[in-house]
């Protein structure tokens, strides 16, 4: 899996590419700065998004490989519990905490002799979610635990905003309406901007392995940056191509 979800890419592409895509008229290039919902398959598939997706995680790790371990690791943020058994009776998935979940939250189910790992399809109500795939066991309410896990902040939106971008390129650049361009190129200013913060210590990865000096401790500074080339010892990746 990937650092981001194909419903975060989907949920930033601009309409042309979902299924909420307006009419092109003579020709002429439709709006790009709506967002759509659900991907249009005529557009680009489940698997192109994927590739895209890996392909910006490559471009995420080679940004960040100087100062943390990569492939970053997912870590556990919230942890809830069922409030009814899941069995052959009762299919329905209610959390104490569903509140806290959106739509293409992972969650782990844990009890003692399984583990499965399934998507937040749908956020019901206050306690149900619906699952994009169906539990395979049969799980205890008294003795499950449930987990949400994903990376660290902002680290699934740099790749997604790098992944839509990309997309752009491959599906747009044929076309001469300026609002695809400065599209993607607004995508890429914000992953830059989160690259940036991460690369000068105003953003840290809480729970990532950290990567020091010889003979320095990184994991023990308060506030963890690669030393700069600018004047102010800051440090800025530059525009991303």
């Amino acid at each position: 899996m990937g650092y981001a979800t194909q419903q975060l890419v989907t949920d930033i592409l601009a309409q042309a590419l979902t299924s909420a895509t307006s009419s092109v008229v003579n020709g002429n290039a439709v709006s790009l700065n709506s967002i759509g919902s659900v991907t249009n398959p005529n557009a680009i598939s489940s698997d192109t998004i994927n590739q895209y997706i890996t392909w910006a995680d490559e471009e995420v790790d080679g940004v960040l490989s100087e100062m943390y371990a990569v492939p970053l690791c997912e870590k556990a943020d919230l942890e809830m519990r069922l409030i009814f058994d899941v069995n052959e009776y009762n299919s329905d998935i209610e959390l104490t905490k569903a509140l806290n979940l959106v739509p293409g939250d992972v969650l782990v189910f844990i009890d003692a002799s399984q583990e499965e790992r399934h998507t937040v399809e749908t956020v019901v109500n206050n306690t149900t979610v619906e699952l994009s795939s169906t539990l395979v066991g049969m799980y205890d309410a008294s003795e499950t635990r449930v987990l949400r896990v994903k990376y660290p902040a902002p680290i699934a939106l740099i790749s997604a905003r790098l992944a839509a971008a990309n997309i752009y390129d491959k599906y747009f650049s044929a076309e001469v309406s300026p609002n695809q361009s400065e599209y993607g190129k607004h995508l890429r200013a914000m992953a830059r901007r989160d690259f940036n913060n991460i690369l000068n210590g105003r953003t840290v990865l809480h729970g990532q392995r950290r990567i020091g000096h010889r003979f320095f401790n990184p994991n023990l500074r308060d506030r963890y940056r690669l030393p700069g080339a600018d004047s102010d010892g800051s440090r800025d990746i530059g525009e991303t191509s």
